[in-house]
């Protein structure tokens, strides 16, 4: 049975890993969106095409996990015409996600183009690695996370700077809602009731997204 596995909290020391977990909790837990960072392309929706990794082969694994903490949404995605998106691991709660098991170098590519950055630089890892947290720049994805470790290997994602109640909710829009529906359900542990429900909890789609109306986006089109 595939079921959600739970991020251990950790810290890494030593030399820097190989491979670490690309933990996705917004569209990239799509793997045909994933690919559009990794082999390079124009993922559907999107206007904006990536250059790809220097690395574009697909992760060697992906798992449903929960990572410590909350989703919600705020600012304005130019492609989606709504809320985005971000991860705060400090709140009580959890977080549904999607870890790829990619390279060090894949990461890098994936975080330079989601930072608008061309990919092609290894990042240094070290402070993410010991601290849990490094921020690389202002941002709204360049603030590094790892909330712990996955069979000894490292869990990291990417984030806003800032805390979940420092900044003013959005309501994403129903392309955006659909897709990370979409990636939640292709991850395997969770029906659409439970995805539904989830995602009509976090902050900026409250009030705004009903579980039944997330779940009437996810019939046929």
């Amino acid at each position: 049975m595939n079921v959600a596995r739970e991020v251990e909290a950790a810290r890494v020391d030593g030399p820097p890993p190989e491979r670490v977990w690309y933990t996705a909790y917004g569209s990239n837990m799509h793997l045909d969106r994933l690919n559009s960072y990794l082999a390079g392309g124009t993922p559907p929706g999107s206007a904006h095409r990536h250059p790809g990794c220097r690395d574009r082969r697909a992760p060697s694994r992906s798992l449903p996990v929960e990572l410590p903490g909350r989703l919600y949404f705020a600012t304005e995605s130019a492609v989606w015409t709504g809320g985005r998106a971000f991860y705060d691991p400090a709140p009580p709660g959890r977080t549904r996600a999607r870890a790829h098991l990619v390279s060090a170098r894949q990461f890098s590519d994936i975080a330079a183009q989601e930072m608008y950055r061309d990919p092609g630089a290894d990042l240094d890892l070290t402070t993410v690695l010991r601290t849990g947290r490094d921020e690389l720049g202002p941002g709204r994805y360049e603030t590094l996370i790892c909330p712990g470790a996955l069979e000894g290997i490292p869990v990291l994602t990417f984030t806003a700077p800032w805390a979940m109640g420092d900044v003013d909710w959005a309501e994403p829009s129903a392309p955006y809602v659909r897709l990370l529906a979409a990636g939640l359900l292709e991850c395997g542990p969770w029906d659409e009731r439970s995805v539904a429900a989830y995602l009509a909890r976090c902050p900026g789609a409250a009030g705004h997204w009903t579980p039944s109306r997330i779940e009437a986006l996810l019939g046929p089109a």
